[in-house]
């Protein structure tokens, strides 16, 4: 490439940037127009704004070290205070004790509190800036949890005036509470034994149990989908909220947002985009007059791009949230298991062994006396008995682990590129192990059918098992009652030197209408049962990475017949 096309790249990369500036800033000019409204008729510019929050929160809010606000909150805060030129102060302490601030005046705004109904009698909530999961805690050993109604007659730990202190007072539950001002306090308290159960939020709980080295904290019930999480002030200061709100706006469409999000919270690599600077004033003068006319064209269809943009984003922000709280709990939880797991493996071929030398002298003995009692039972029933029982043993501690190791690896987060040599058969079989229980609940009649000596291919094993369990997943939704069959298969198709994988179920088909729409992202018909339509759209551009083909052959009430195709090459 020569000198000159090299600088013409530059160029044009700049005038982009600076369009995309351009456009944005007439946007908000546009917004200011309709409404009429001017920061000064707001707020005081000279005031310094309140901004309350919990001591103990990380990664949400936190005191740092030097006894300096810190956290995803904070530094949301901090950005929303630049681009709307406004002056804030932190105010961060017990949680109930900031509440009563917010009530008395003394603080002006919360900048993380979780959303409900009664709380919304009292506070107006700007929207969501982050979804949080409030969880069940308990020790390991203890039973588990399956509704939150389980807790009556249980000694549980709350936060004080947290939202799971309201709701428990709301719904009179019926467990014994005690109350705590931290989160820290709670899984220290419930680590000591002294209490049943700890009802606290997901990420918080687990980022603190790590930090102060509790392992025996283990999650024992999910209770409550997520909640919308941002800012709220007391009724009568909507105008102080309106100002965060569109601040949050701004950050969101100008992706600074994305970048605090992703630092805090998000497992997403940061991804950066550095500019050069230039300083050719007439050059960028000429670029600018060029901008403006090209947005006068465009303005509508960036106005509809960006929407969808910010909606997948979204969607994108609730997953990576679960995914983080998973990832930090399959992390602890696979080493817990593995130990036992490796004293059983070692043990019982010893035991086995051990039972082997000992049976020449248990027949002598059966053969002098006559039968007798061995575990409770007669020794002529139990010298069968028991081989069998440890190969049993063996085999199921041997499965314990397999499973153990599919999970551990399908949650790791994997950047390699496709180049590693796959065997399909085996990331099959490790996709069926994950999705064992759902294949049992949904069906009676399952069937794999895995082709011999199949050849290998280059890719990603992670991505293309993800794909495979999208689609058993897919296949049991589709399913109306267990009596109806699933079918899986793979072979190499050698006219076209591909390796084939079908998933075939004969569940509620899919109308023609929609079967050229699968792959759209948003596309659902499950929208009211909480599908996102992302799933199918996901695995379909992990399969066109790997060169391959997904396809669907599909009639209304017949089944659905789903083939992946991956070349060898």
């Amino acid at each position: 490439m020569t000198k000159v096309s090299r600088q013409s790249i530059v160029w044009w990369r700049f005038a982009e940037r600076i369009f995309s500036k351009l456009r944005f800033c007439a946007v908000l000019m546009a917004m200011y127009t309709v409404s009429g409204i001017t920061h000064a008729n707001l707020q005081d510019p000279n005031k310094v704004i309140q901004v309350g929050g919990d001591l103990n929160y990380p990664p949400y809010e936190s005191l740092d070290p030097d006894g300096n606000p810190a956290g995803y909150n904070v530094e949301l805060t901090q950005a929303i205070a630049e681009v709307m030129g406004i002056k804030v102060n932190f105010q961060l302490g017990d949680w109930g004790a900031m509440r009563d601030a917010l009530e008395r005046g003394d603080v002006d705004i919360l900048q993380g509190i979780s959303y409900t109904d009664e709380r919304a009698q009292k506070y107006t909530f700007s929207p969501a800036h982050a979804y949080v999961h409030q969880s069940i805690f308990t020790r390991k050993g203890n039973p588990v949890i399956d509704d939150i109604s389980d807790l009556n007659g249980k000694s549980v730990v709350v936060q004080r005036q947290g939202v799971m202190h309201d709701y428990l007072l709301d719904h009179n539950i019926g467990a014994e509470l005690v109350l705590v001002d931290t989160h820290a306090d709670a899984i220290r308290l419930l680590a000591s034994g002294k209490h049943d159960y700890a009802l606290v939020a997901n990420l918080p709980s687990l980022y603190l149990s790590q930090k102060l080295g509790i392992s025996d904290i283990v999650l024992s019930g999910k209770a409550f989908e997520a909640q919308k999480y941002g800012y709220a002030v007391k009724k009568g200061n909507e105008s102080l909220l309106a100002q965060f709100s569109e601040g949050l706006a701004i950050l969101k469409n100008t992706g600074r947002y994305q970048e605090i999000y992703d630092k805090w919270l998000g497992p997403l690599e940061e991804q950066k985009f550095p500019w050069r600077k230039f300083g050719t004033a007439a050059i960028v003068i000429s670029l600018v007059i060029l901008a403006i006319v090209f947005w006068n064209r465009a303005l509508a269809r960036e106005v509809e791009r960006r929407s969808k943009e910010l909606e997948l984003r979204q969607q994108q922000l609730i997953q990576a949230d679960k995914m983080t709280s998973l990832g930090i709990l399959v992390s602890g939880v696979a080493h817990e298991i593995n130990n036992p797991c490796g004293l059983l493996m070692l043990n019982i071929p010893i035991l086995r062994d051990s039972y082997q030398d000992a049976l020449t002298v248990l027949e002598e003995h059966y053969q002098t006396h006559g039968d007798f009692e061995l575990g409770g039972l007669n020794y002529s029933r139990m010298r069968e008995e028991i081989p069998a029982m440890l190969d049993e043993m063996f085999a199921g501690v041997e499965r314990i682990k397999r499973i153990v190791d599919d999970l551990g690896d399908f949650s790791r987060q994997d950047t390699s590129r496709i180049k590693e040599e796959v065997d399909l058969n085996a990331i099959t079989t490790a996709a069926i192990r994950l999705v064992d229980n759902t294949l049992r609940k949904s069906t009676e009649s399952f069937h794999a059918e895995l082709g011999h000596n199949l050849p290998t291919f280059k890719g990603n094993a992670q991505r293309i098992e993800q794909v495979i369990i999208n689609l058993l997943v897919n296949a049991c939704q589709a399913l109306d009652d267990k009596s109806q069959k699933i079918e899986l298969k793979t072979y190499y198709r050698e006219s076209t030197q591909q390796l084939v994988l079908k998933v075939i179920d004969q569940g509620c088909g899919i109308p023609p209408e929609n079967l050229s729409s699968l792959s759209d992202p948003f596309f659902t018909t499950k929208r009211e049962t909480g599908g996102t339509g992302l799933g199918l759209s996901v695995s379909s551009g992990i399969v066109r990475e790997h060169g391959g083909t997904l396809t669907f052959n599909s009639k209304s009430g017949e089944g659905t017949t789903v083939t992946l195709s991956l070349p060898i090459e």
